[in-house]
């Protein structure tokens, strides 16, 4: 796993920014701890960390360059099945210096030009710069898995893995005001858009080829999905959970490969205790790790956990944390962040990478399954509300009492009336609507009433009115839930779930590899009818099914509650000062200009006040954009 970078220049004053390639490695030091390098010719450069996860022969560093000298290469990522690429490259007469996925890359490349994608296994993002021709290809896997941000302007173009290490490169702090709009109702910045003006995230599936000026982008991948085959898949169910245990083994075996130790989360749910499940076929004494809340025991699943681990008899370490644990790596967090990004349990992602670091260099994950298979309490609900009944009717006639009643995670009767409060504001809605309402945490109109005016005149409501038409064209209003989950991946998994991954893992030098992401079982998942992925009872059906008699009977006999950081707790303690007297302060909001006074007085209001709802979490999102401003802003 590492961290690229580069620069290619159009003009003379594009090759400046030349002079600040290695600033731009040095920025994401932590995705590559074990070595760098760089590479420079004429108007290209292109930069590299390295974190070991397989032994290198001779020549195995990066850049990587080929025996012609005509091309070269910086990759970050892992090809699960590279040595069987690599075998076939062999019998055409091409010639290998390494053991490096890197290298294999390197000869499709060459071997086939841009049409080689669709035969990688893996997550991946790359540069490969041809001398000969000038030129440079950029490219990204298929689910979103390794970031890409590109800037360009009149002089050059710039790349990076990390939003730090492209701003080393000197890219202009423009706040895109649309994305920050985006950001205020969901909590983080869907792509292609950035925080920034000019800077756009290299969308999953997607590749760039630059030649001279003039720039192509080309969509390499899309998930085949077609819903009339879905619903008419000639395999029976039984047939189906085969299938599934099938592929699902094969991806967690081509993911135990490393020449370090590798290990498994294990939350006590069932997608990570399906994967430790599949691993120990692989692998004897795998180790796996936990964490567990002492002060949140309705969050806290290491009991779960244990009797998976008990099970297939796994090297077992549990982290128990307090809540003073969580807060102690609170600012190590907001430090890390380059980009406004609020899912408050990228914490505890960050705790769990940095205690697993300790033991294991690579951990494999359940990412992925709740978006494929239906795992989530709103794509129960969306199932309720496309069924209709007494039930779905019921819930919407009570608007009235959803209203006043208190919300909150953080308790069983409070989590409940706040689902039933956004059901019945969906049931009134049409698909699109509904599914953006229940990826928010805050409506337009709420987030707009945020901004100070002059910010709400800059925000371009046709440009954020057509990013979002863009997530939500493959939902209508005659299609099933398949459209939803595939709206999820396109949303939720790269933006939200996946950024979560790999900025908290990164961070502390840790590879996470999922399992459920693999190609083959994403194009099997799209190949089912949604009734085997949920019905009026079950949510992720196939995936519960298939591999129930593999796991404890008592995962599944309670609820899934995830996590839910206890900010509501440190807002009215600890963290008031910061929200009262900096970074929400009267003076610092008007002195900043983006946000309206009364607006922010009238949020903390409601978060002091006796009957919260769910306002820390919008408070969080400002508290770590106002982070993010000081230090990116300010600063710069």
């Amino acid at each position: 796993m590492c961290g690229i970078s580069g620069v290619f220049a159009f003009t003379d004053a594009g090759r400046s920014s030349l002079a600040s390639l290695r600033a731009s490695t040095d920025a994401i030091v932590s995705r590559g701890p074990d070595s760098q390098g760089h590479f420079a010719y004429e108007r290209c450069g292109l930069g590299f960390r390295r974190l070991a996860i397989l032994d290198l022969t001779a020549d195995g560093n990066q850049p990587m360059t080929d025996e012609s000298g005509r091309y070269t290469i910086v990759f970050n990522g892992e090809i699960f099945n590279f040595k069987e690429l690599r075998q076939k490259l062999v019998s055409r007469g091409h010639r290998f210096h390494s053991q490096t996925d890197t290298e294999v890359v390197l000869h499709l490349y060459i071997a086939e030009g841009r049409n080689f994608l669709k035969k990688l296994n893996g997550f991946f993002d790359f540069a490969i710069y041809d001398k000969e021709e000038d030129s440079i290809f950029l490219a990204r896997d298929r689910m979103g898995e390794k970031p890409l941000l590109i800037y360009r302007d009149e002089d050059k173009l710039l790349f990076a893995s990390e939003m730090k290490s492209l701003l080393a490169l000197g890219v202009p702090r423009k706040l895109d005001y649309a994305s920050l709009s985006h950001y205020l109702q969901l909590n983080y910045i869907p792509g292609p858009a950035t925080i920034f003006k000019g800077v756009k995230k290299l969308l999953p599936g997607h590749y760039l080829y630059v030649k001279g000026k003039k720039v192509v982008r080309k969509r390499w991948y899309k998930i085949p999905y077609d819903a009339k085959k879905a619903e008419r898949n000639k395999l029976s169910y039984e047939q189906q959970q085969a299938k599934l245990v099938e592929l699902l083994d094969d991806a967690t075996a081509r993911r135990l490969v490393a020449d370090v130790p590798v290990g498994a989360f294990l939350s006590g749910g069932i997608d990570s205790s399906v994967i430790v499940a599949l691993a120990t076929r692989h692998t004897q004494h795998l180790n796996t790790f936990s964490i567990g809340y002492r002060d949140e025991p309705f969050f806290d699943e290491t009991k779960y956990a244990k009797l998976v681990a008990d099970k297939y008899k796994t090297n077992h370490t549990v982290f128990s944390l307090t809540n003073q644990d969580l807060y102690d790596h609170i600012f190590d967090v907001l430090n890390y962040i380059d980009e406004p990004f609020a899912d408050s349990s990228a914490l505890a992602v960050y705790i769990l990478s940095k205690r697993t670091r300790e033991k294991a260099t690579v951990a494999l994950s359940g990412d992925g399954a709740d978006e494929l298979f239906g795992g989530y309490n709103k794509h129960m609900g969306e199932f309720q509300v496309r069924q209709g009944g007494f039930k779905a009717e019921a819930v919407t006639g009570l608007n009235l009492l959803w209203d006043v009643l208190p919300k909150s995670r953080n308790s069983f009767f409070g989590n409940k009336v706040r689902q039933f409060q956004r059901f019945s504001r969906g049931m009134l809605s049409g698909p699109k609507d509904r599914y953006w309402d229940w990826a928010s945490f805050a409506s337009e109109k709420d987030a707009r009433a945020l901004l100070s005016p002059a910010a709400k005149r800059k925000v371009g409501k046709k440009l954020a009115e057509k990013r979002r038409k863009d997530i939500l064209e493959d939902l209508h209003a005659d299609g099933d839930l398949n459209e939803v989950l595939l709206t999820d991946t396109k949303l939720v998994l790269p933006y939200d779930m996946l950024t979560k991954v790999d900025l908290m893992s990164m961070a502390n030098s840790l590879e996470v590899r999922p399992p459920f992401l693999d190609p083959n079982v994403v194009r099997f998942a799209f190949s089912i009818p949604v009734s085997s992925k949920i019905d009026g009872k079950m949510k992720k059906k196939i995936v519960q099914d298939a591999f129930r008699p593999m796991l404890p009977e008592e995962l599944y006999k309670r609820p899934k509650h995830g996590f839910e950081v206890p900010l509501l707790k440190w807002f009215r303690g600890e963290l008031r000062p910061l929200i009262e007297d900096d970074l929400l302060s009267d003076g610092f909001i008007e002195a900043q200009g983006v946000f309206d006074v009364e607006a922010i007085r009238g949020l903390k209001r409601q978060l002091f006040s006796s009957n919260p709802g769910d306002v820390h979490a919008r408070i969080w999102a400002l508290i770590v954009f106002q982070w993010w401003w000081k230090k990116h802003m300010m600063a710069s």
